[in-house]
């Protein structure tokens, strides 16, 4: 049987026949400029420093086609469907089709998954990507498309993401075995029964210590994204909370409530990577790659990190603004992975917004609401909107909309420049794109 998408595809073809800088060296002035204002670097020219990056024939990549699936509970979908509603829906956005594609991109936990997609799809690219960075996956991957299309590889590049999360665990939990056993570092934190919301705890719990970060400054973390949440017919949960009801849920993992914690979702999402010159013949005006940049500080293991309260987003943010030659006083609107409360707090220090141990003051007074001096993951975030698995491509998704005018209740006005930060593992990986309305 045709996928959703194969089964277009096949009517529609019977009818046709076609330079590092530490975190302290970018200082944020957003804690007093006012919105418009932006730093004299915008004035500079712009031009890429990184030594691996071949531009053929002044070809600028963009962003041309943005969607997400159906979320947040899909029980009758497969992950497959997933991908192929969020794919139908991106190109339909672009104005484009699946005979446009000629570059996927995507990630999964099968090998040879951009294969099997491509197959699924009925799509036969002859540029591929699945380079698998956690939660920061898609950050990477949109940055690898960008490159493939500016170094002329492809033209058009298709980049989906789908999980069934959610559903799957009603299938799957309790069942099989014990999964394969643990190696290298990692088999000591597992062995003692560290988990995952446990290695973000030992984060949060380490950050209070050096800096006295408090609980309630956390939790308003998660109040923001409530609140963005609220304005999302989407959303998971959409209920106000308060700094007391996320205080006053059930401790998963100390000092991390349930309420510090992002939702379990299905879903997905889909963008479309393409030139320039494609771009002005299509419906939407087109959102231009400033900067990106990735980094990693270890594997899952959190016991193996330098520095418990610095992420790989200490280098990948500085090399992403010195790649667009700007600063993060520039940026109009930030969509940030949060996993947890304290994810979003690191990755805010780590990428210049604030100094380190600053995060908590920071986040205070309704700072990173959609109408405070950085609006931060305005669609509600993985906290309260959705997170199914993998949330790094809805960050993109909102960063584009955001760009576009098209973020509704929560639209930041003359919104320019966007950051969308990918954060993978146990704070493991780190991927920074900045987008932007104007071209580089």
């Amino acid at each position: 049987m045709c996928s959703p998408a194969a089964s277009r595809r096949c009517s529609s073809d019977s009818k046709s026949s076609s330079t590092p800088g530490s975190p302290s060296s970018w200082s944020c002035r957003s804690t007093s400029r006012r919105r418009g204002e932006r730093s004299s670097s915008r004035s500079r020219p712009r031009s890429c420093r990184c030594r691996h990056h071949r531009v053929a024939d002044g070809r600028r990549a963009v962003i041309a086609g943005v969607a997400t699936s159906d979320y947040p509970n899909l029980p009758d979908m497969s992950e497959y469907q997933v991908h192929a509603q969020a794919a139908e829906r991106a190109l339909a956005d672009a104005g484009l089709t699946f005979d446009d594609i000629d570059g996927y991109a995507t990630v999964g936990f099968f090998p040879m998954y951009a294969v099997q997609l491509s197959e699924y799809l009925r799509l036969q690219p002859h540029w591929f990507d699945e380079t698998n960075f956690g939660g920061a996956s898609f950050e990477v991957l949109v940055e690898h498309a960008a490159r493939a299309v500016e170094a002329g590889a492809c033209d058009t590049v298709l980049v989906t993401y789908g999980s069934v999360q959610l559903s799957a665990m009603g299938r799957r939990l309790g069942t099989g075995g014990r999964g394969p056993a643990p190696s290298g570092p990692a088999a000591f934190d597992q062995l003692w029964g560290n988990t995952l919301v446990g290695s973000y705890a030992l984060a949060a719990r380490r950050h209070m210590h050096e800096f006295g970060t408090t609980s309630e400054q956390l939790a308003e973390i998660a109040v923001t994204m409530r609140t963005h949440a609220a304005f999302n017919p989407h959303a998971q949960y959409r209920d106000p909370i308060t700094v007391h009801d996320v205080l006053g849920s059930r401790m998963i993992a100390e000092p991390l409530h349930m309420l510090d914690c992002c939702v379990i979702s299905d879903g997905g999402g889909a963008c479309v990577v393409t030139t320039e010159e494609r771009a002005r013949d299509l419906p939407k005006p087109p959102i231009h790659v400033l900067g990106a940049a990735h980094a990693m500080t270890h594997h899952m293991n959190v016991s193996a990190m330098p520095d418990m309260t610095v992420t790989a987003a200490a280098r990948s943010g500085p090399l992403a603004f010195a790649h667009a030659g700007l600063t993060p006083a520039d940026v109009d609107t930030a969509q940030l992975y949060d996993s947890f409360t304290i994810t979003v707090l690191l990755t805010l220090e780590d990428l210049g917004f604030c100094g380190k141990g600053e995060g908590g003051a920071f986040v205070e007074g309704g700072r990173l609401r959609f109408d405070g001096a950085l609006p931060t993951n305005t669609d509600g975030g993985g906290l309260s909107a959705c997170h199914p698995g993998m949330r790094g491509m809805f960050l993109i998704v909102e960063a584009v909309r955001q760009l576009r005018g098209e973020a509704g209740a929560t639209q930041v006005p003359d919104a320019k420049v966007a950051v969308a930060h990918g954060t993978g593992g146990m704070l493991s990986t780190g991927a920074t794109l900045l987008l932007g309305t104007e071209r580089p």
